[in-house]
């Protein structure tokens, strides 16, 4: 029940990629609609529905089967405009998130569960979202005299 509202607020929310609410055979006809049907199998034996996407970057895609530079390239691309995320910057500094609002929430979206499934982008921005993000400390106790 939960799952089904979120799912109508975030469909109604234009900054929310419609994606992330395919299923297996929308993404496996994504794929092919893209000029790669040979990979159909590759995303419906790995079980990529649209909230899974989040995790197709280059680097995890010859795990899913899909090795050939160029069609990672494409692939990735595509994956990236689908969810209408920025390409990544690798000369930003650390003291920036890692990702966009969008993002962030494409990642935590990506999870499951109830508490997951609840989960709409307008919630996100409320409860989740830290109002300032911090980059993890590995040396924090190192730093800080007092913990």
């Amino acid at each position: 029940m939960a799952e089904m509202q979120s799912a109508i607020e975030d469909l109604k929310d234009e900054r929310v990629p419609q994606c992330l609410y395919w299923n297996v055979d929308q993404v496996a006809d994504w794929i092919e609609e893209l000029g790669f049907p040979y990979y159909r199998s590759c995303i419906t034996e790995n079980m990529i529905n649209g909230r899974k996407l989040i995790y197709l970057e280059a680097s995890h895609l010859p795990n899913i089967g899909i090795t050939d530079f160029e069609h990672i390239k494409i692939v990735a691309k595509s994956v990236r405009d689908l969810l209408m995320l920025e390409e990544p910057n690798w000369n930003r500094s650390i003291s920036l998130p890692p990702r966009s609002d969008l993002g962030m929430f494409l990642e935590k979206k990506a999870g499951t569960g109830k508490e997951m499934d609840g989960v709409t982008y307008n919630k996100y921005l409320l409860d989740f979202k830290d109002p300032m993000w911090k980059p993890p400390l590995s040396n924090h106790c190192l730093i800080l005299p007092n913990c």
